[in-house]
Formats: structure tokens, sequence, C-alpha cells
């Protein structure tokens, strides 16, 4: 693929929620932007007031939406909503803190913290699985628009799959980097492959408006 066909995306985290503030699993369960996330999802619309997109998307769950709009607004732009950006199913863990859940599910809690890929919550997902859901979403957007530029705004944990796939690291590696409440974070797609552009761009955030939560 030429390099003017290679497709820019601009990954954002939603805006915080009031789980993220209890650090509460959220998963797949609906949960909408508190004050906080609303004011996030504003400030990131501003930040990239000056930028060129060609098309805004999105997860289906509310505190996605609610992030990505602002922006899809300013531009007149409708926003495309992917059920594939989901973050990854917890099941029976969502709705607990970590420390609640340890003492429910001590051994699974144990393999989760391992990054064990094969792990699934009870009625979850396993990380594999997630992994490759959030990846090929990603590269099928990129590839219906070479050369324009993206939002996607998605989950912190598709996030960091996402940085794993741009920067080639394992699924079980130690996360280094950061997952920010609406920072910016760029990929660079082109034939079929991620590489990562530049991550956690919060300069929107430092005036009170970064996140607390998890």
């Amino acid at each position: 693929m030429l390099e003017d066909q290679a497709t820019l995306l601009l990954l954002i985290r939603h805006g915080e929620t009031e789980w993220n503030r209890s650090a509460r699993i959220q998963g797949h369960t609906d949960i909408a932007l508190n004050a906080r996330g609303q004011a996030q999802a504003e400030a990131v619309a501003e930040a990239l007031g000056d930028t060129e997109i060609h098309a805004v998307y999105a997860s289906d769950l509310l505190r996605a939406r609610g992030t990505a709009m602002p922006i899809a607004d300013r531009r007149g732009l409708a926003l495309r909503t992917d059920a594939g950006l989901r973050e990854r199913a917890f099941g029976s863990f969502e709705g607990r803190t970590f420390a609640q859940l340890q003492e429910i599910y001590p051994q699974e809690c144990e393999r989760w913290r391992r990054r064990d890929p094969g792990f699934a919550a009870p009625g979850g997902e396993s990380l594999e699985t997630f992994y490759r859901r959030v990846t090929s979403t990603v590269l099928r957007i990129a590839a219906a628009h070479p050369g324009q530029t993206l939002v996607i705004v998605t989950h912190g944990g598709a996030l960091d799959c996402l940085h794993r796939c741009a920067t080639g690291q394992s699924l079980d590696a130690p996360r280094t980097w950061e997952l920010r409440n609406a920072a910016i974070n760029r990929v660079l797609v082109a034939e079929d492959r991620m590489s990562l552009v530049g991550w956690n761009d919060g300069g929107h955030l430092d005036s009170g408006l970064d996140e607390t939560g998890a």
C-alpha cells in the first residue's frame, strides 16, 4: 500500500464514569459518563478542533458514545458505532472491585493478574478472544478509509490490545504505558499492519480534568 493510502487512527479512551472512580469492573455493563467524563469529552473535542477528521467511530456502549458525540457534532459527522469496539466482557466480575473479586475468585484473579491469555472470567471473554475481536474490528474499519484520518473512541482494555498490536508486544507482557481517560493516541495502519505514532497525548486534560479511576 502506498504511504498516502495509510489510515491515521486517533484512538481515544472514553471519559470517566462513576464506576471508574470507584474502581469497579465495567466490561459490557452500560455505564454513562459522569460530570467529569462529560467535561473530558468536550475537552478532547476542543483539542481536535483543527484536525481534519473524515469519520468518527465508537463502541456502542454509552460511555464511548458520549465521549465521541461532541467530536462528531462539531464536524456535522454521523457517529458510527460498532460492538466490536466494546470493552472485554468480564461476565460475573462486572460491577465488583478487584479487592472484592479476590475474596470470591482468588485463583481466577491470580490468572487475570498474570495476564493469562486463555483466562476468561465466568461468563466472560478470554484475553486472546478479546484481542482478536478488537484488532480485527479496527483493521476492518481502517481498511474502509484508506488515506483518511479517523477518530475511534473505545475502552482501556481495547487500547491496551491496540498498543500491543502496534508495538509487537505479547499479551502477557507487563503494561508500561498509560491508558488515560480521554487522552489521544495515534496509530497508523498500512497494509493491515499497525504502527505507533504517538501515545497518551493528554495536554487538554492537564487543567484538572484528568481521570482518577482505572
